[in-house]
């Protein structure tokens, strides 16, 4: 004969607590990708799908029907000229270290009002990150290049690079250039 579950056991919460965990986790699972797609689809329309990289500023603004318009940027006009003297200077034979102890000992902000790191100048030649990795400043936009999983031992956020194949790049560069 079969055994009848009774709800008011003492393994009826148990088991309605596995089952709400479970729930929860297809949600959860279920919105982010959601939210990638939608990250996605507004990187294919040439705009931002997170993130800002020195030497642009977020564009706010609402559209027609009073909503604000996501993932609209513009160069930032203080930070523009710090970006082509970066390229300049190691065009012109110098390292990434002293291009960023030059800008320090000129008091010049880096991101986030930060001092300069070589690596920040740099950056990581697989990641694409640093300024003169960025392909942004060459009118390439390059999205799902990284994903981030949590490393159960320490339970921090690791990044870890994509495949190529996985990469979404966009011509992003102005219609006057």
């Amino acid at each position: 004969m079969p055994q009848r579950l009774e709800l008011r056991s003492a393994r009826g919460p148990q088991l309605h607590v596995g089952l709400k965990g479970t729930m929860n986790a297809l949600f959860l699972k279920d919105l982010a990708d959601k939210t990638r797609r939608g990250l996605r689809g507004r990187v294919e329309a040439g705009r931002s799908g997170g993130g800002l990289c020195y030497g642009y500023d977020v564009v706010h603004e609402l559209g027609p029907d009073g909503e604000p318009v996501r993932g609209r940027r513009r160069i930032a006009a203080a930070q523009a000229p710090v970006v082509q003297r970066i390229f300049t200077l190691f065009a012109a034979g110098h390292s990434a270290r002293a291009i960023a102890a030059q800008l320090n000992a000129e008091h010049v902000p880096g991101s986030n009002g930060r001092p300069w790191g070589d690596t920040t100048i740099r950056g990581h030649h697989a990641r694409g990150t640093g300024v003169l990795r960025n392909e942004l400043y060459i009118g390439k936009m390059v999205w799902n290049r990284l994903r981030y999983v949590k490393d159960p031992r320490t339970g921090r956020r690791v990044s870890r690079v994509n495949p190529a194949g996985e990469w979404v790049v966009k011509d992003v560069r102005p219609p006057h250039r």
